[in-house]
């Protein structure tokens, strides 16, 4: 079966790339593993949700994602508040301080990967999907790409898309270089309900021992993502739902008050990587593919987003060019992301290893910084307009 453009990987990213693709004219398969998990009927609550940024938001509105979406499970963020390690510092972030309605939107994953492959579905006439499907191998030639399933199914494209993740097959196939590096950390999400309400107010703790973020869910709720040292962690994992509350109340300085667990905790490993090149010919790699950055910005699924956004605003505007996969048509995609991606992780990760370091001069002066920054509104208002695409 020949392709145009042939995506590995239907998570948020390469789904949403199908999506964005689907009027250009060029036919498109998609190729996943497993289907999402169906949405529960007992209305719990998913404990990995994301930050949407307005302008993500308005990104999946055009694919018709975003208004299909249960308004009830979806919570502005109106302002957050960021604090330091010292009690005293403080840097505030207001949406009205901008112009802008919001600042974000907190969304749970399964709501949103329902609601993407529910948009495939009615795509049918222009996105071929092959799910599940496991790949076998991935070759290129000078005119076409071939991938073979586990199933004996053979697939040409002229383009072949990695967006399956941090530990990518595809970006190992095309034998893209990658340096990466653990941060020793795990990432432990759990949601919990709380004593007092949180007015859309997201909180962030620049802690010794990691970074805390309580961010607003519906009602009195809020999902919790804590990125700690690995042997902080498994305790905290293990710990009986009292003595998690207690912990997370007390480390939040119990500005939501008492905290009940509506979700159990769970992890996930944090690493830095950074891929020397985003494409080559016949090959692009978006989302995690193409870049894993510290949750502690909220910014990693919006990155993807706009890698998505990015590449499709690529091939929907080559002109004459017939090729899709042709390397020079694909160096504009990594031009127009390669800035973006390396500021956001350079900030990420510098201010991780700033504030995991406990040496007393940087402990006075990252704070110093926090209170620096919050009094000039001019820094301000460009962190968050970054943040806001």
């Amino acid at each position: 079966m020949k392709f145009d453009v042939v995506i590995i990987g239907g998570g948020l990213v390469g789904a949403s790339l199908a999506l964005a693709l689907k009027n250009s004219g060029l036919k498109i398969a998609l190729v996943e593993s497993r289907p999402p998990m169906p949405l529960p009927e007992d209305e719990s609550w998913d404990s990995r949700i994301y930050a949407i940024s307005p302008g993500s938001a308005s990104f999946l509105q055009d694919l018709g994602v975003w208004q299909v979406l249960d308004e009830a499970r979806i919570t502005p963020v109106y302002k957050m508040a960021v604090f330091g390690d010292d009690n005293a510092a403080r840097l505030d972030f207001s949406a009205y301080d901008i112009g802008y309605p919001e600042l974000a939107f907190i969304v749970e994953n399964r709501q949103l990967q329902t609601a993407v492959w529910d948009a495939l579905k009615r795509q049918k006439k222009h996105i071929k999907m092959f799910c599940p499907a496991r790949c076998a191998s991935l070759e290129w030639t000078e005119s076409h790409a071939e991938l073979h399933l586990e199933d004996g199914t053979l697939l040409q494209g002229s383009l072949v898309v990695g967006a399956d993740g941090l530990n990518s097959w595809v970006r190992e196939q095309g034998k893209i270089e990658v340096s990466r590096h653990p941060y020793q950390q795990i990432g432990v999400v759990a949601n919990f309900s709380t004593e007092r309400r949180h007015h859309n107010i997201a909180h962030q703790w620049f802690r010794r021992d990691g970074v805390l973020a309580l961010l607003p869910l519906p009602g009195k709720m809020v999902s919790m993502v804590w990125s700690l040292q690995e042997e902080q962690a498994r305790p905290l994992l293990d710990a009986p739902e009292a003595e998690v509350c207690t912990q997370v109340r007390n480390a939040a300085s119990r500005v939501l008050g008492e905290m009940q667990l509506v979700t159990r905790p769970a992890g996930f490993p944090l690493d830095f990587v950074h891929v020397k090149q985003l494409v080559r010919s016949r090959l692009a790699l978006i989302g995690d593919a193409a870049h894993g950055i510290h949750p502690l910005a909220g910014q990693g699924v919006n990155l993807g987003l706009r890698d998505a956004r990015e590449l499709a605003n690529t091939l929907g505007t080559r002109g004459l060019e017939p090729d899709c996969g042709d390397y020079l048509l694909l160096r504009r995609y990594e031009r127009a992301r390669k800035e973006d991606i390396l500021a956001l992780a350079l900030v990420t990760d510098g201010l991780q290893k700033l504030f995991a370091n406990s040496n007393p001069t940087l402990v006075r002066l990252r704070n110093l910084g926090l209170g620096i920054t919050n009094r000039l509104p001019v820094i301000k208002d460009r962190l968050m307009q970054h943040a806001l695409s």
